[in-house]
């Protein structure tokens, strides 16, 4: 089997594709990092991997005169979209990959901190995302975004009415996290120690949830992956 190139757009250190690693080198891909911020961001190899996947980091797409190496982020992942070249996004990923679209991303009317359900769509019944039907998923954000022109809503929330959705078979974007590994779940509650505070939740909750839902969230995240990467074009 040839392998093939993956590139995963890394923007703090603990998110990482987590327990999908072994599900892209089953399938045949090379993973690579590209350390977000620090670095220049590798716009040729952005455009040339065989797949792209843009991760999360506590921080706001609209952060632009803050973080400025967002604009060239945004710009590089519009160029693979308009190219159809397959892009997963999770979290900030999936709000940069709507930025990108042209919706609009912005601060929600809440934070959405810990494990919890997602309603799938009719359209995602039968999609990648079958495999998280009743199934509480780690969701971490505070930003929300407009569905993009032309894309297919598959998941939402009360508070958060576009939780994922989807370009053709080629883009998937994912709000919740579902590549996070339960058994590091202790690196996100350092990480994230300033926002859990102000956001009033205790860390022991997403403990003991990671604990009790964590396991049955990996696995599907597993299948959603795989499911997704094998109806990819050819």
């Amino acid at each position: 089997m040839t392998r093939r190139t993956a590139l995963a757009l890394r923007h703090v250190a603990f998110e990482d594709v987590g327990v999908w690693s072994e599900t892209l080198d089953a399938q045949g891909y090379d993973l690579a990092y590209v350390e977000i911020g620090p670095r220049p961001l590798p716009v040729d190899q952005v455009a040339a991997c065989d797949l792209l996947i843009v991760l999360g980091a506590p921080i706001g797409v609209y952060e632009t005169a803050a973080y400025p190496f967002l604009t060239e982020e945004i710009a590089a992942i519009g160029r693979r979209l308009a190219a159809r070249r397959p892009t997963l996004g999770v979290c900030l990923g999936a709000q940069l990959m709507a930025a990108a679209l042209g919706a609009r991303v912005a601060p929600g009317p809440g934070k959405e901190i810990g494990y919890a359900p997602v309603e799938l769509a009719p359209a995602a019944k039968g999609s990648s995302l079958a495999a998280l039907d009743g199934l509480n998923v780690l969701h971490w954000h505070g930003d929300a975004f407009d569905l993009p022109q032309g894309a297919e809503r598959l998941a939402a929330t009360a508070l958060c009415p576009n939780q994922a959705f989807r370009l053709g078979d080629w883009a998937l974007a994912l709000q919740f996290h579902v590549e996070a590994d339960p058994g590091r779940i202790e690196s996100w509650l350092i990480g994230h120690t300033v926002e859990l505070g102000k956001a009033g939740i205790d860390p022991r909750t997403i403990r003991a949830d990671a604990l009790r839902d964590g396991p049955a969230v990996a696995a599907a995240g597993r299948r959603v992956l795989q499911a997704w990467l094998a109806a990819l074009p050819s």
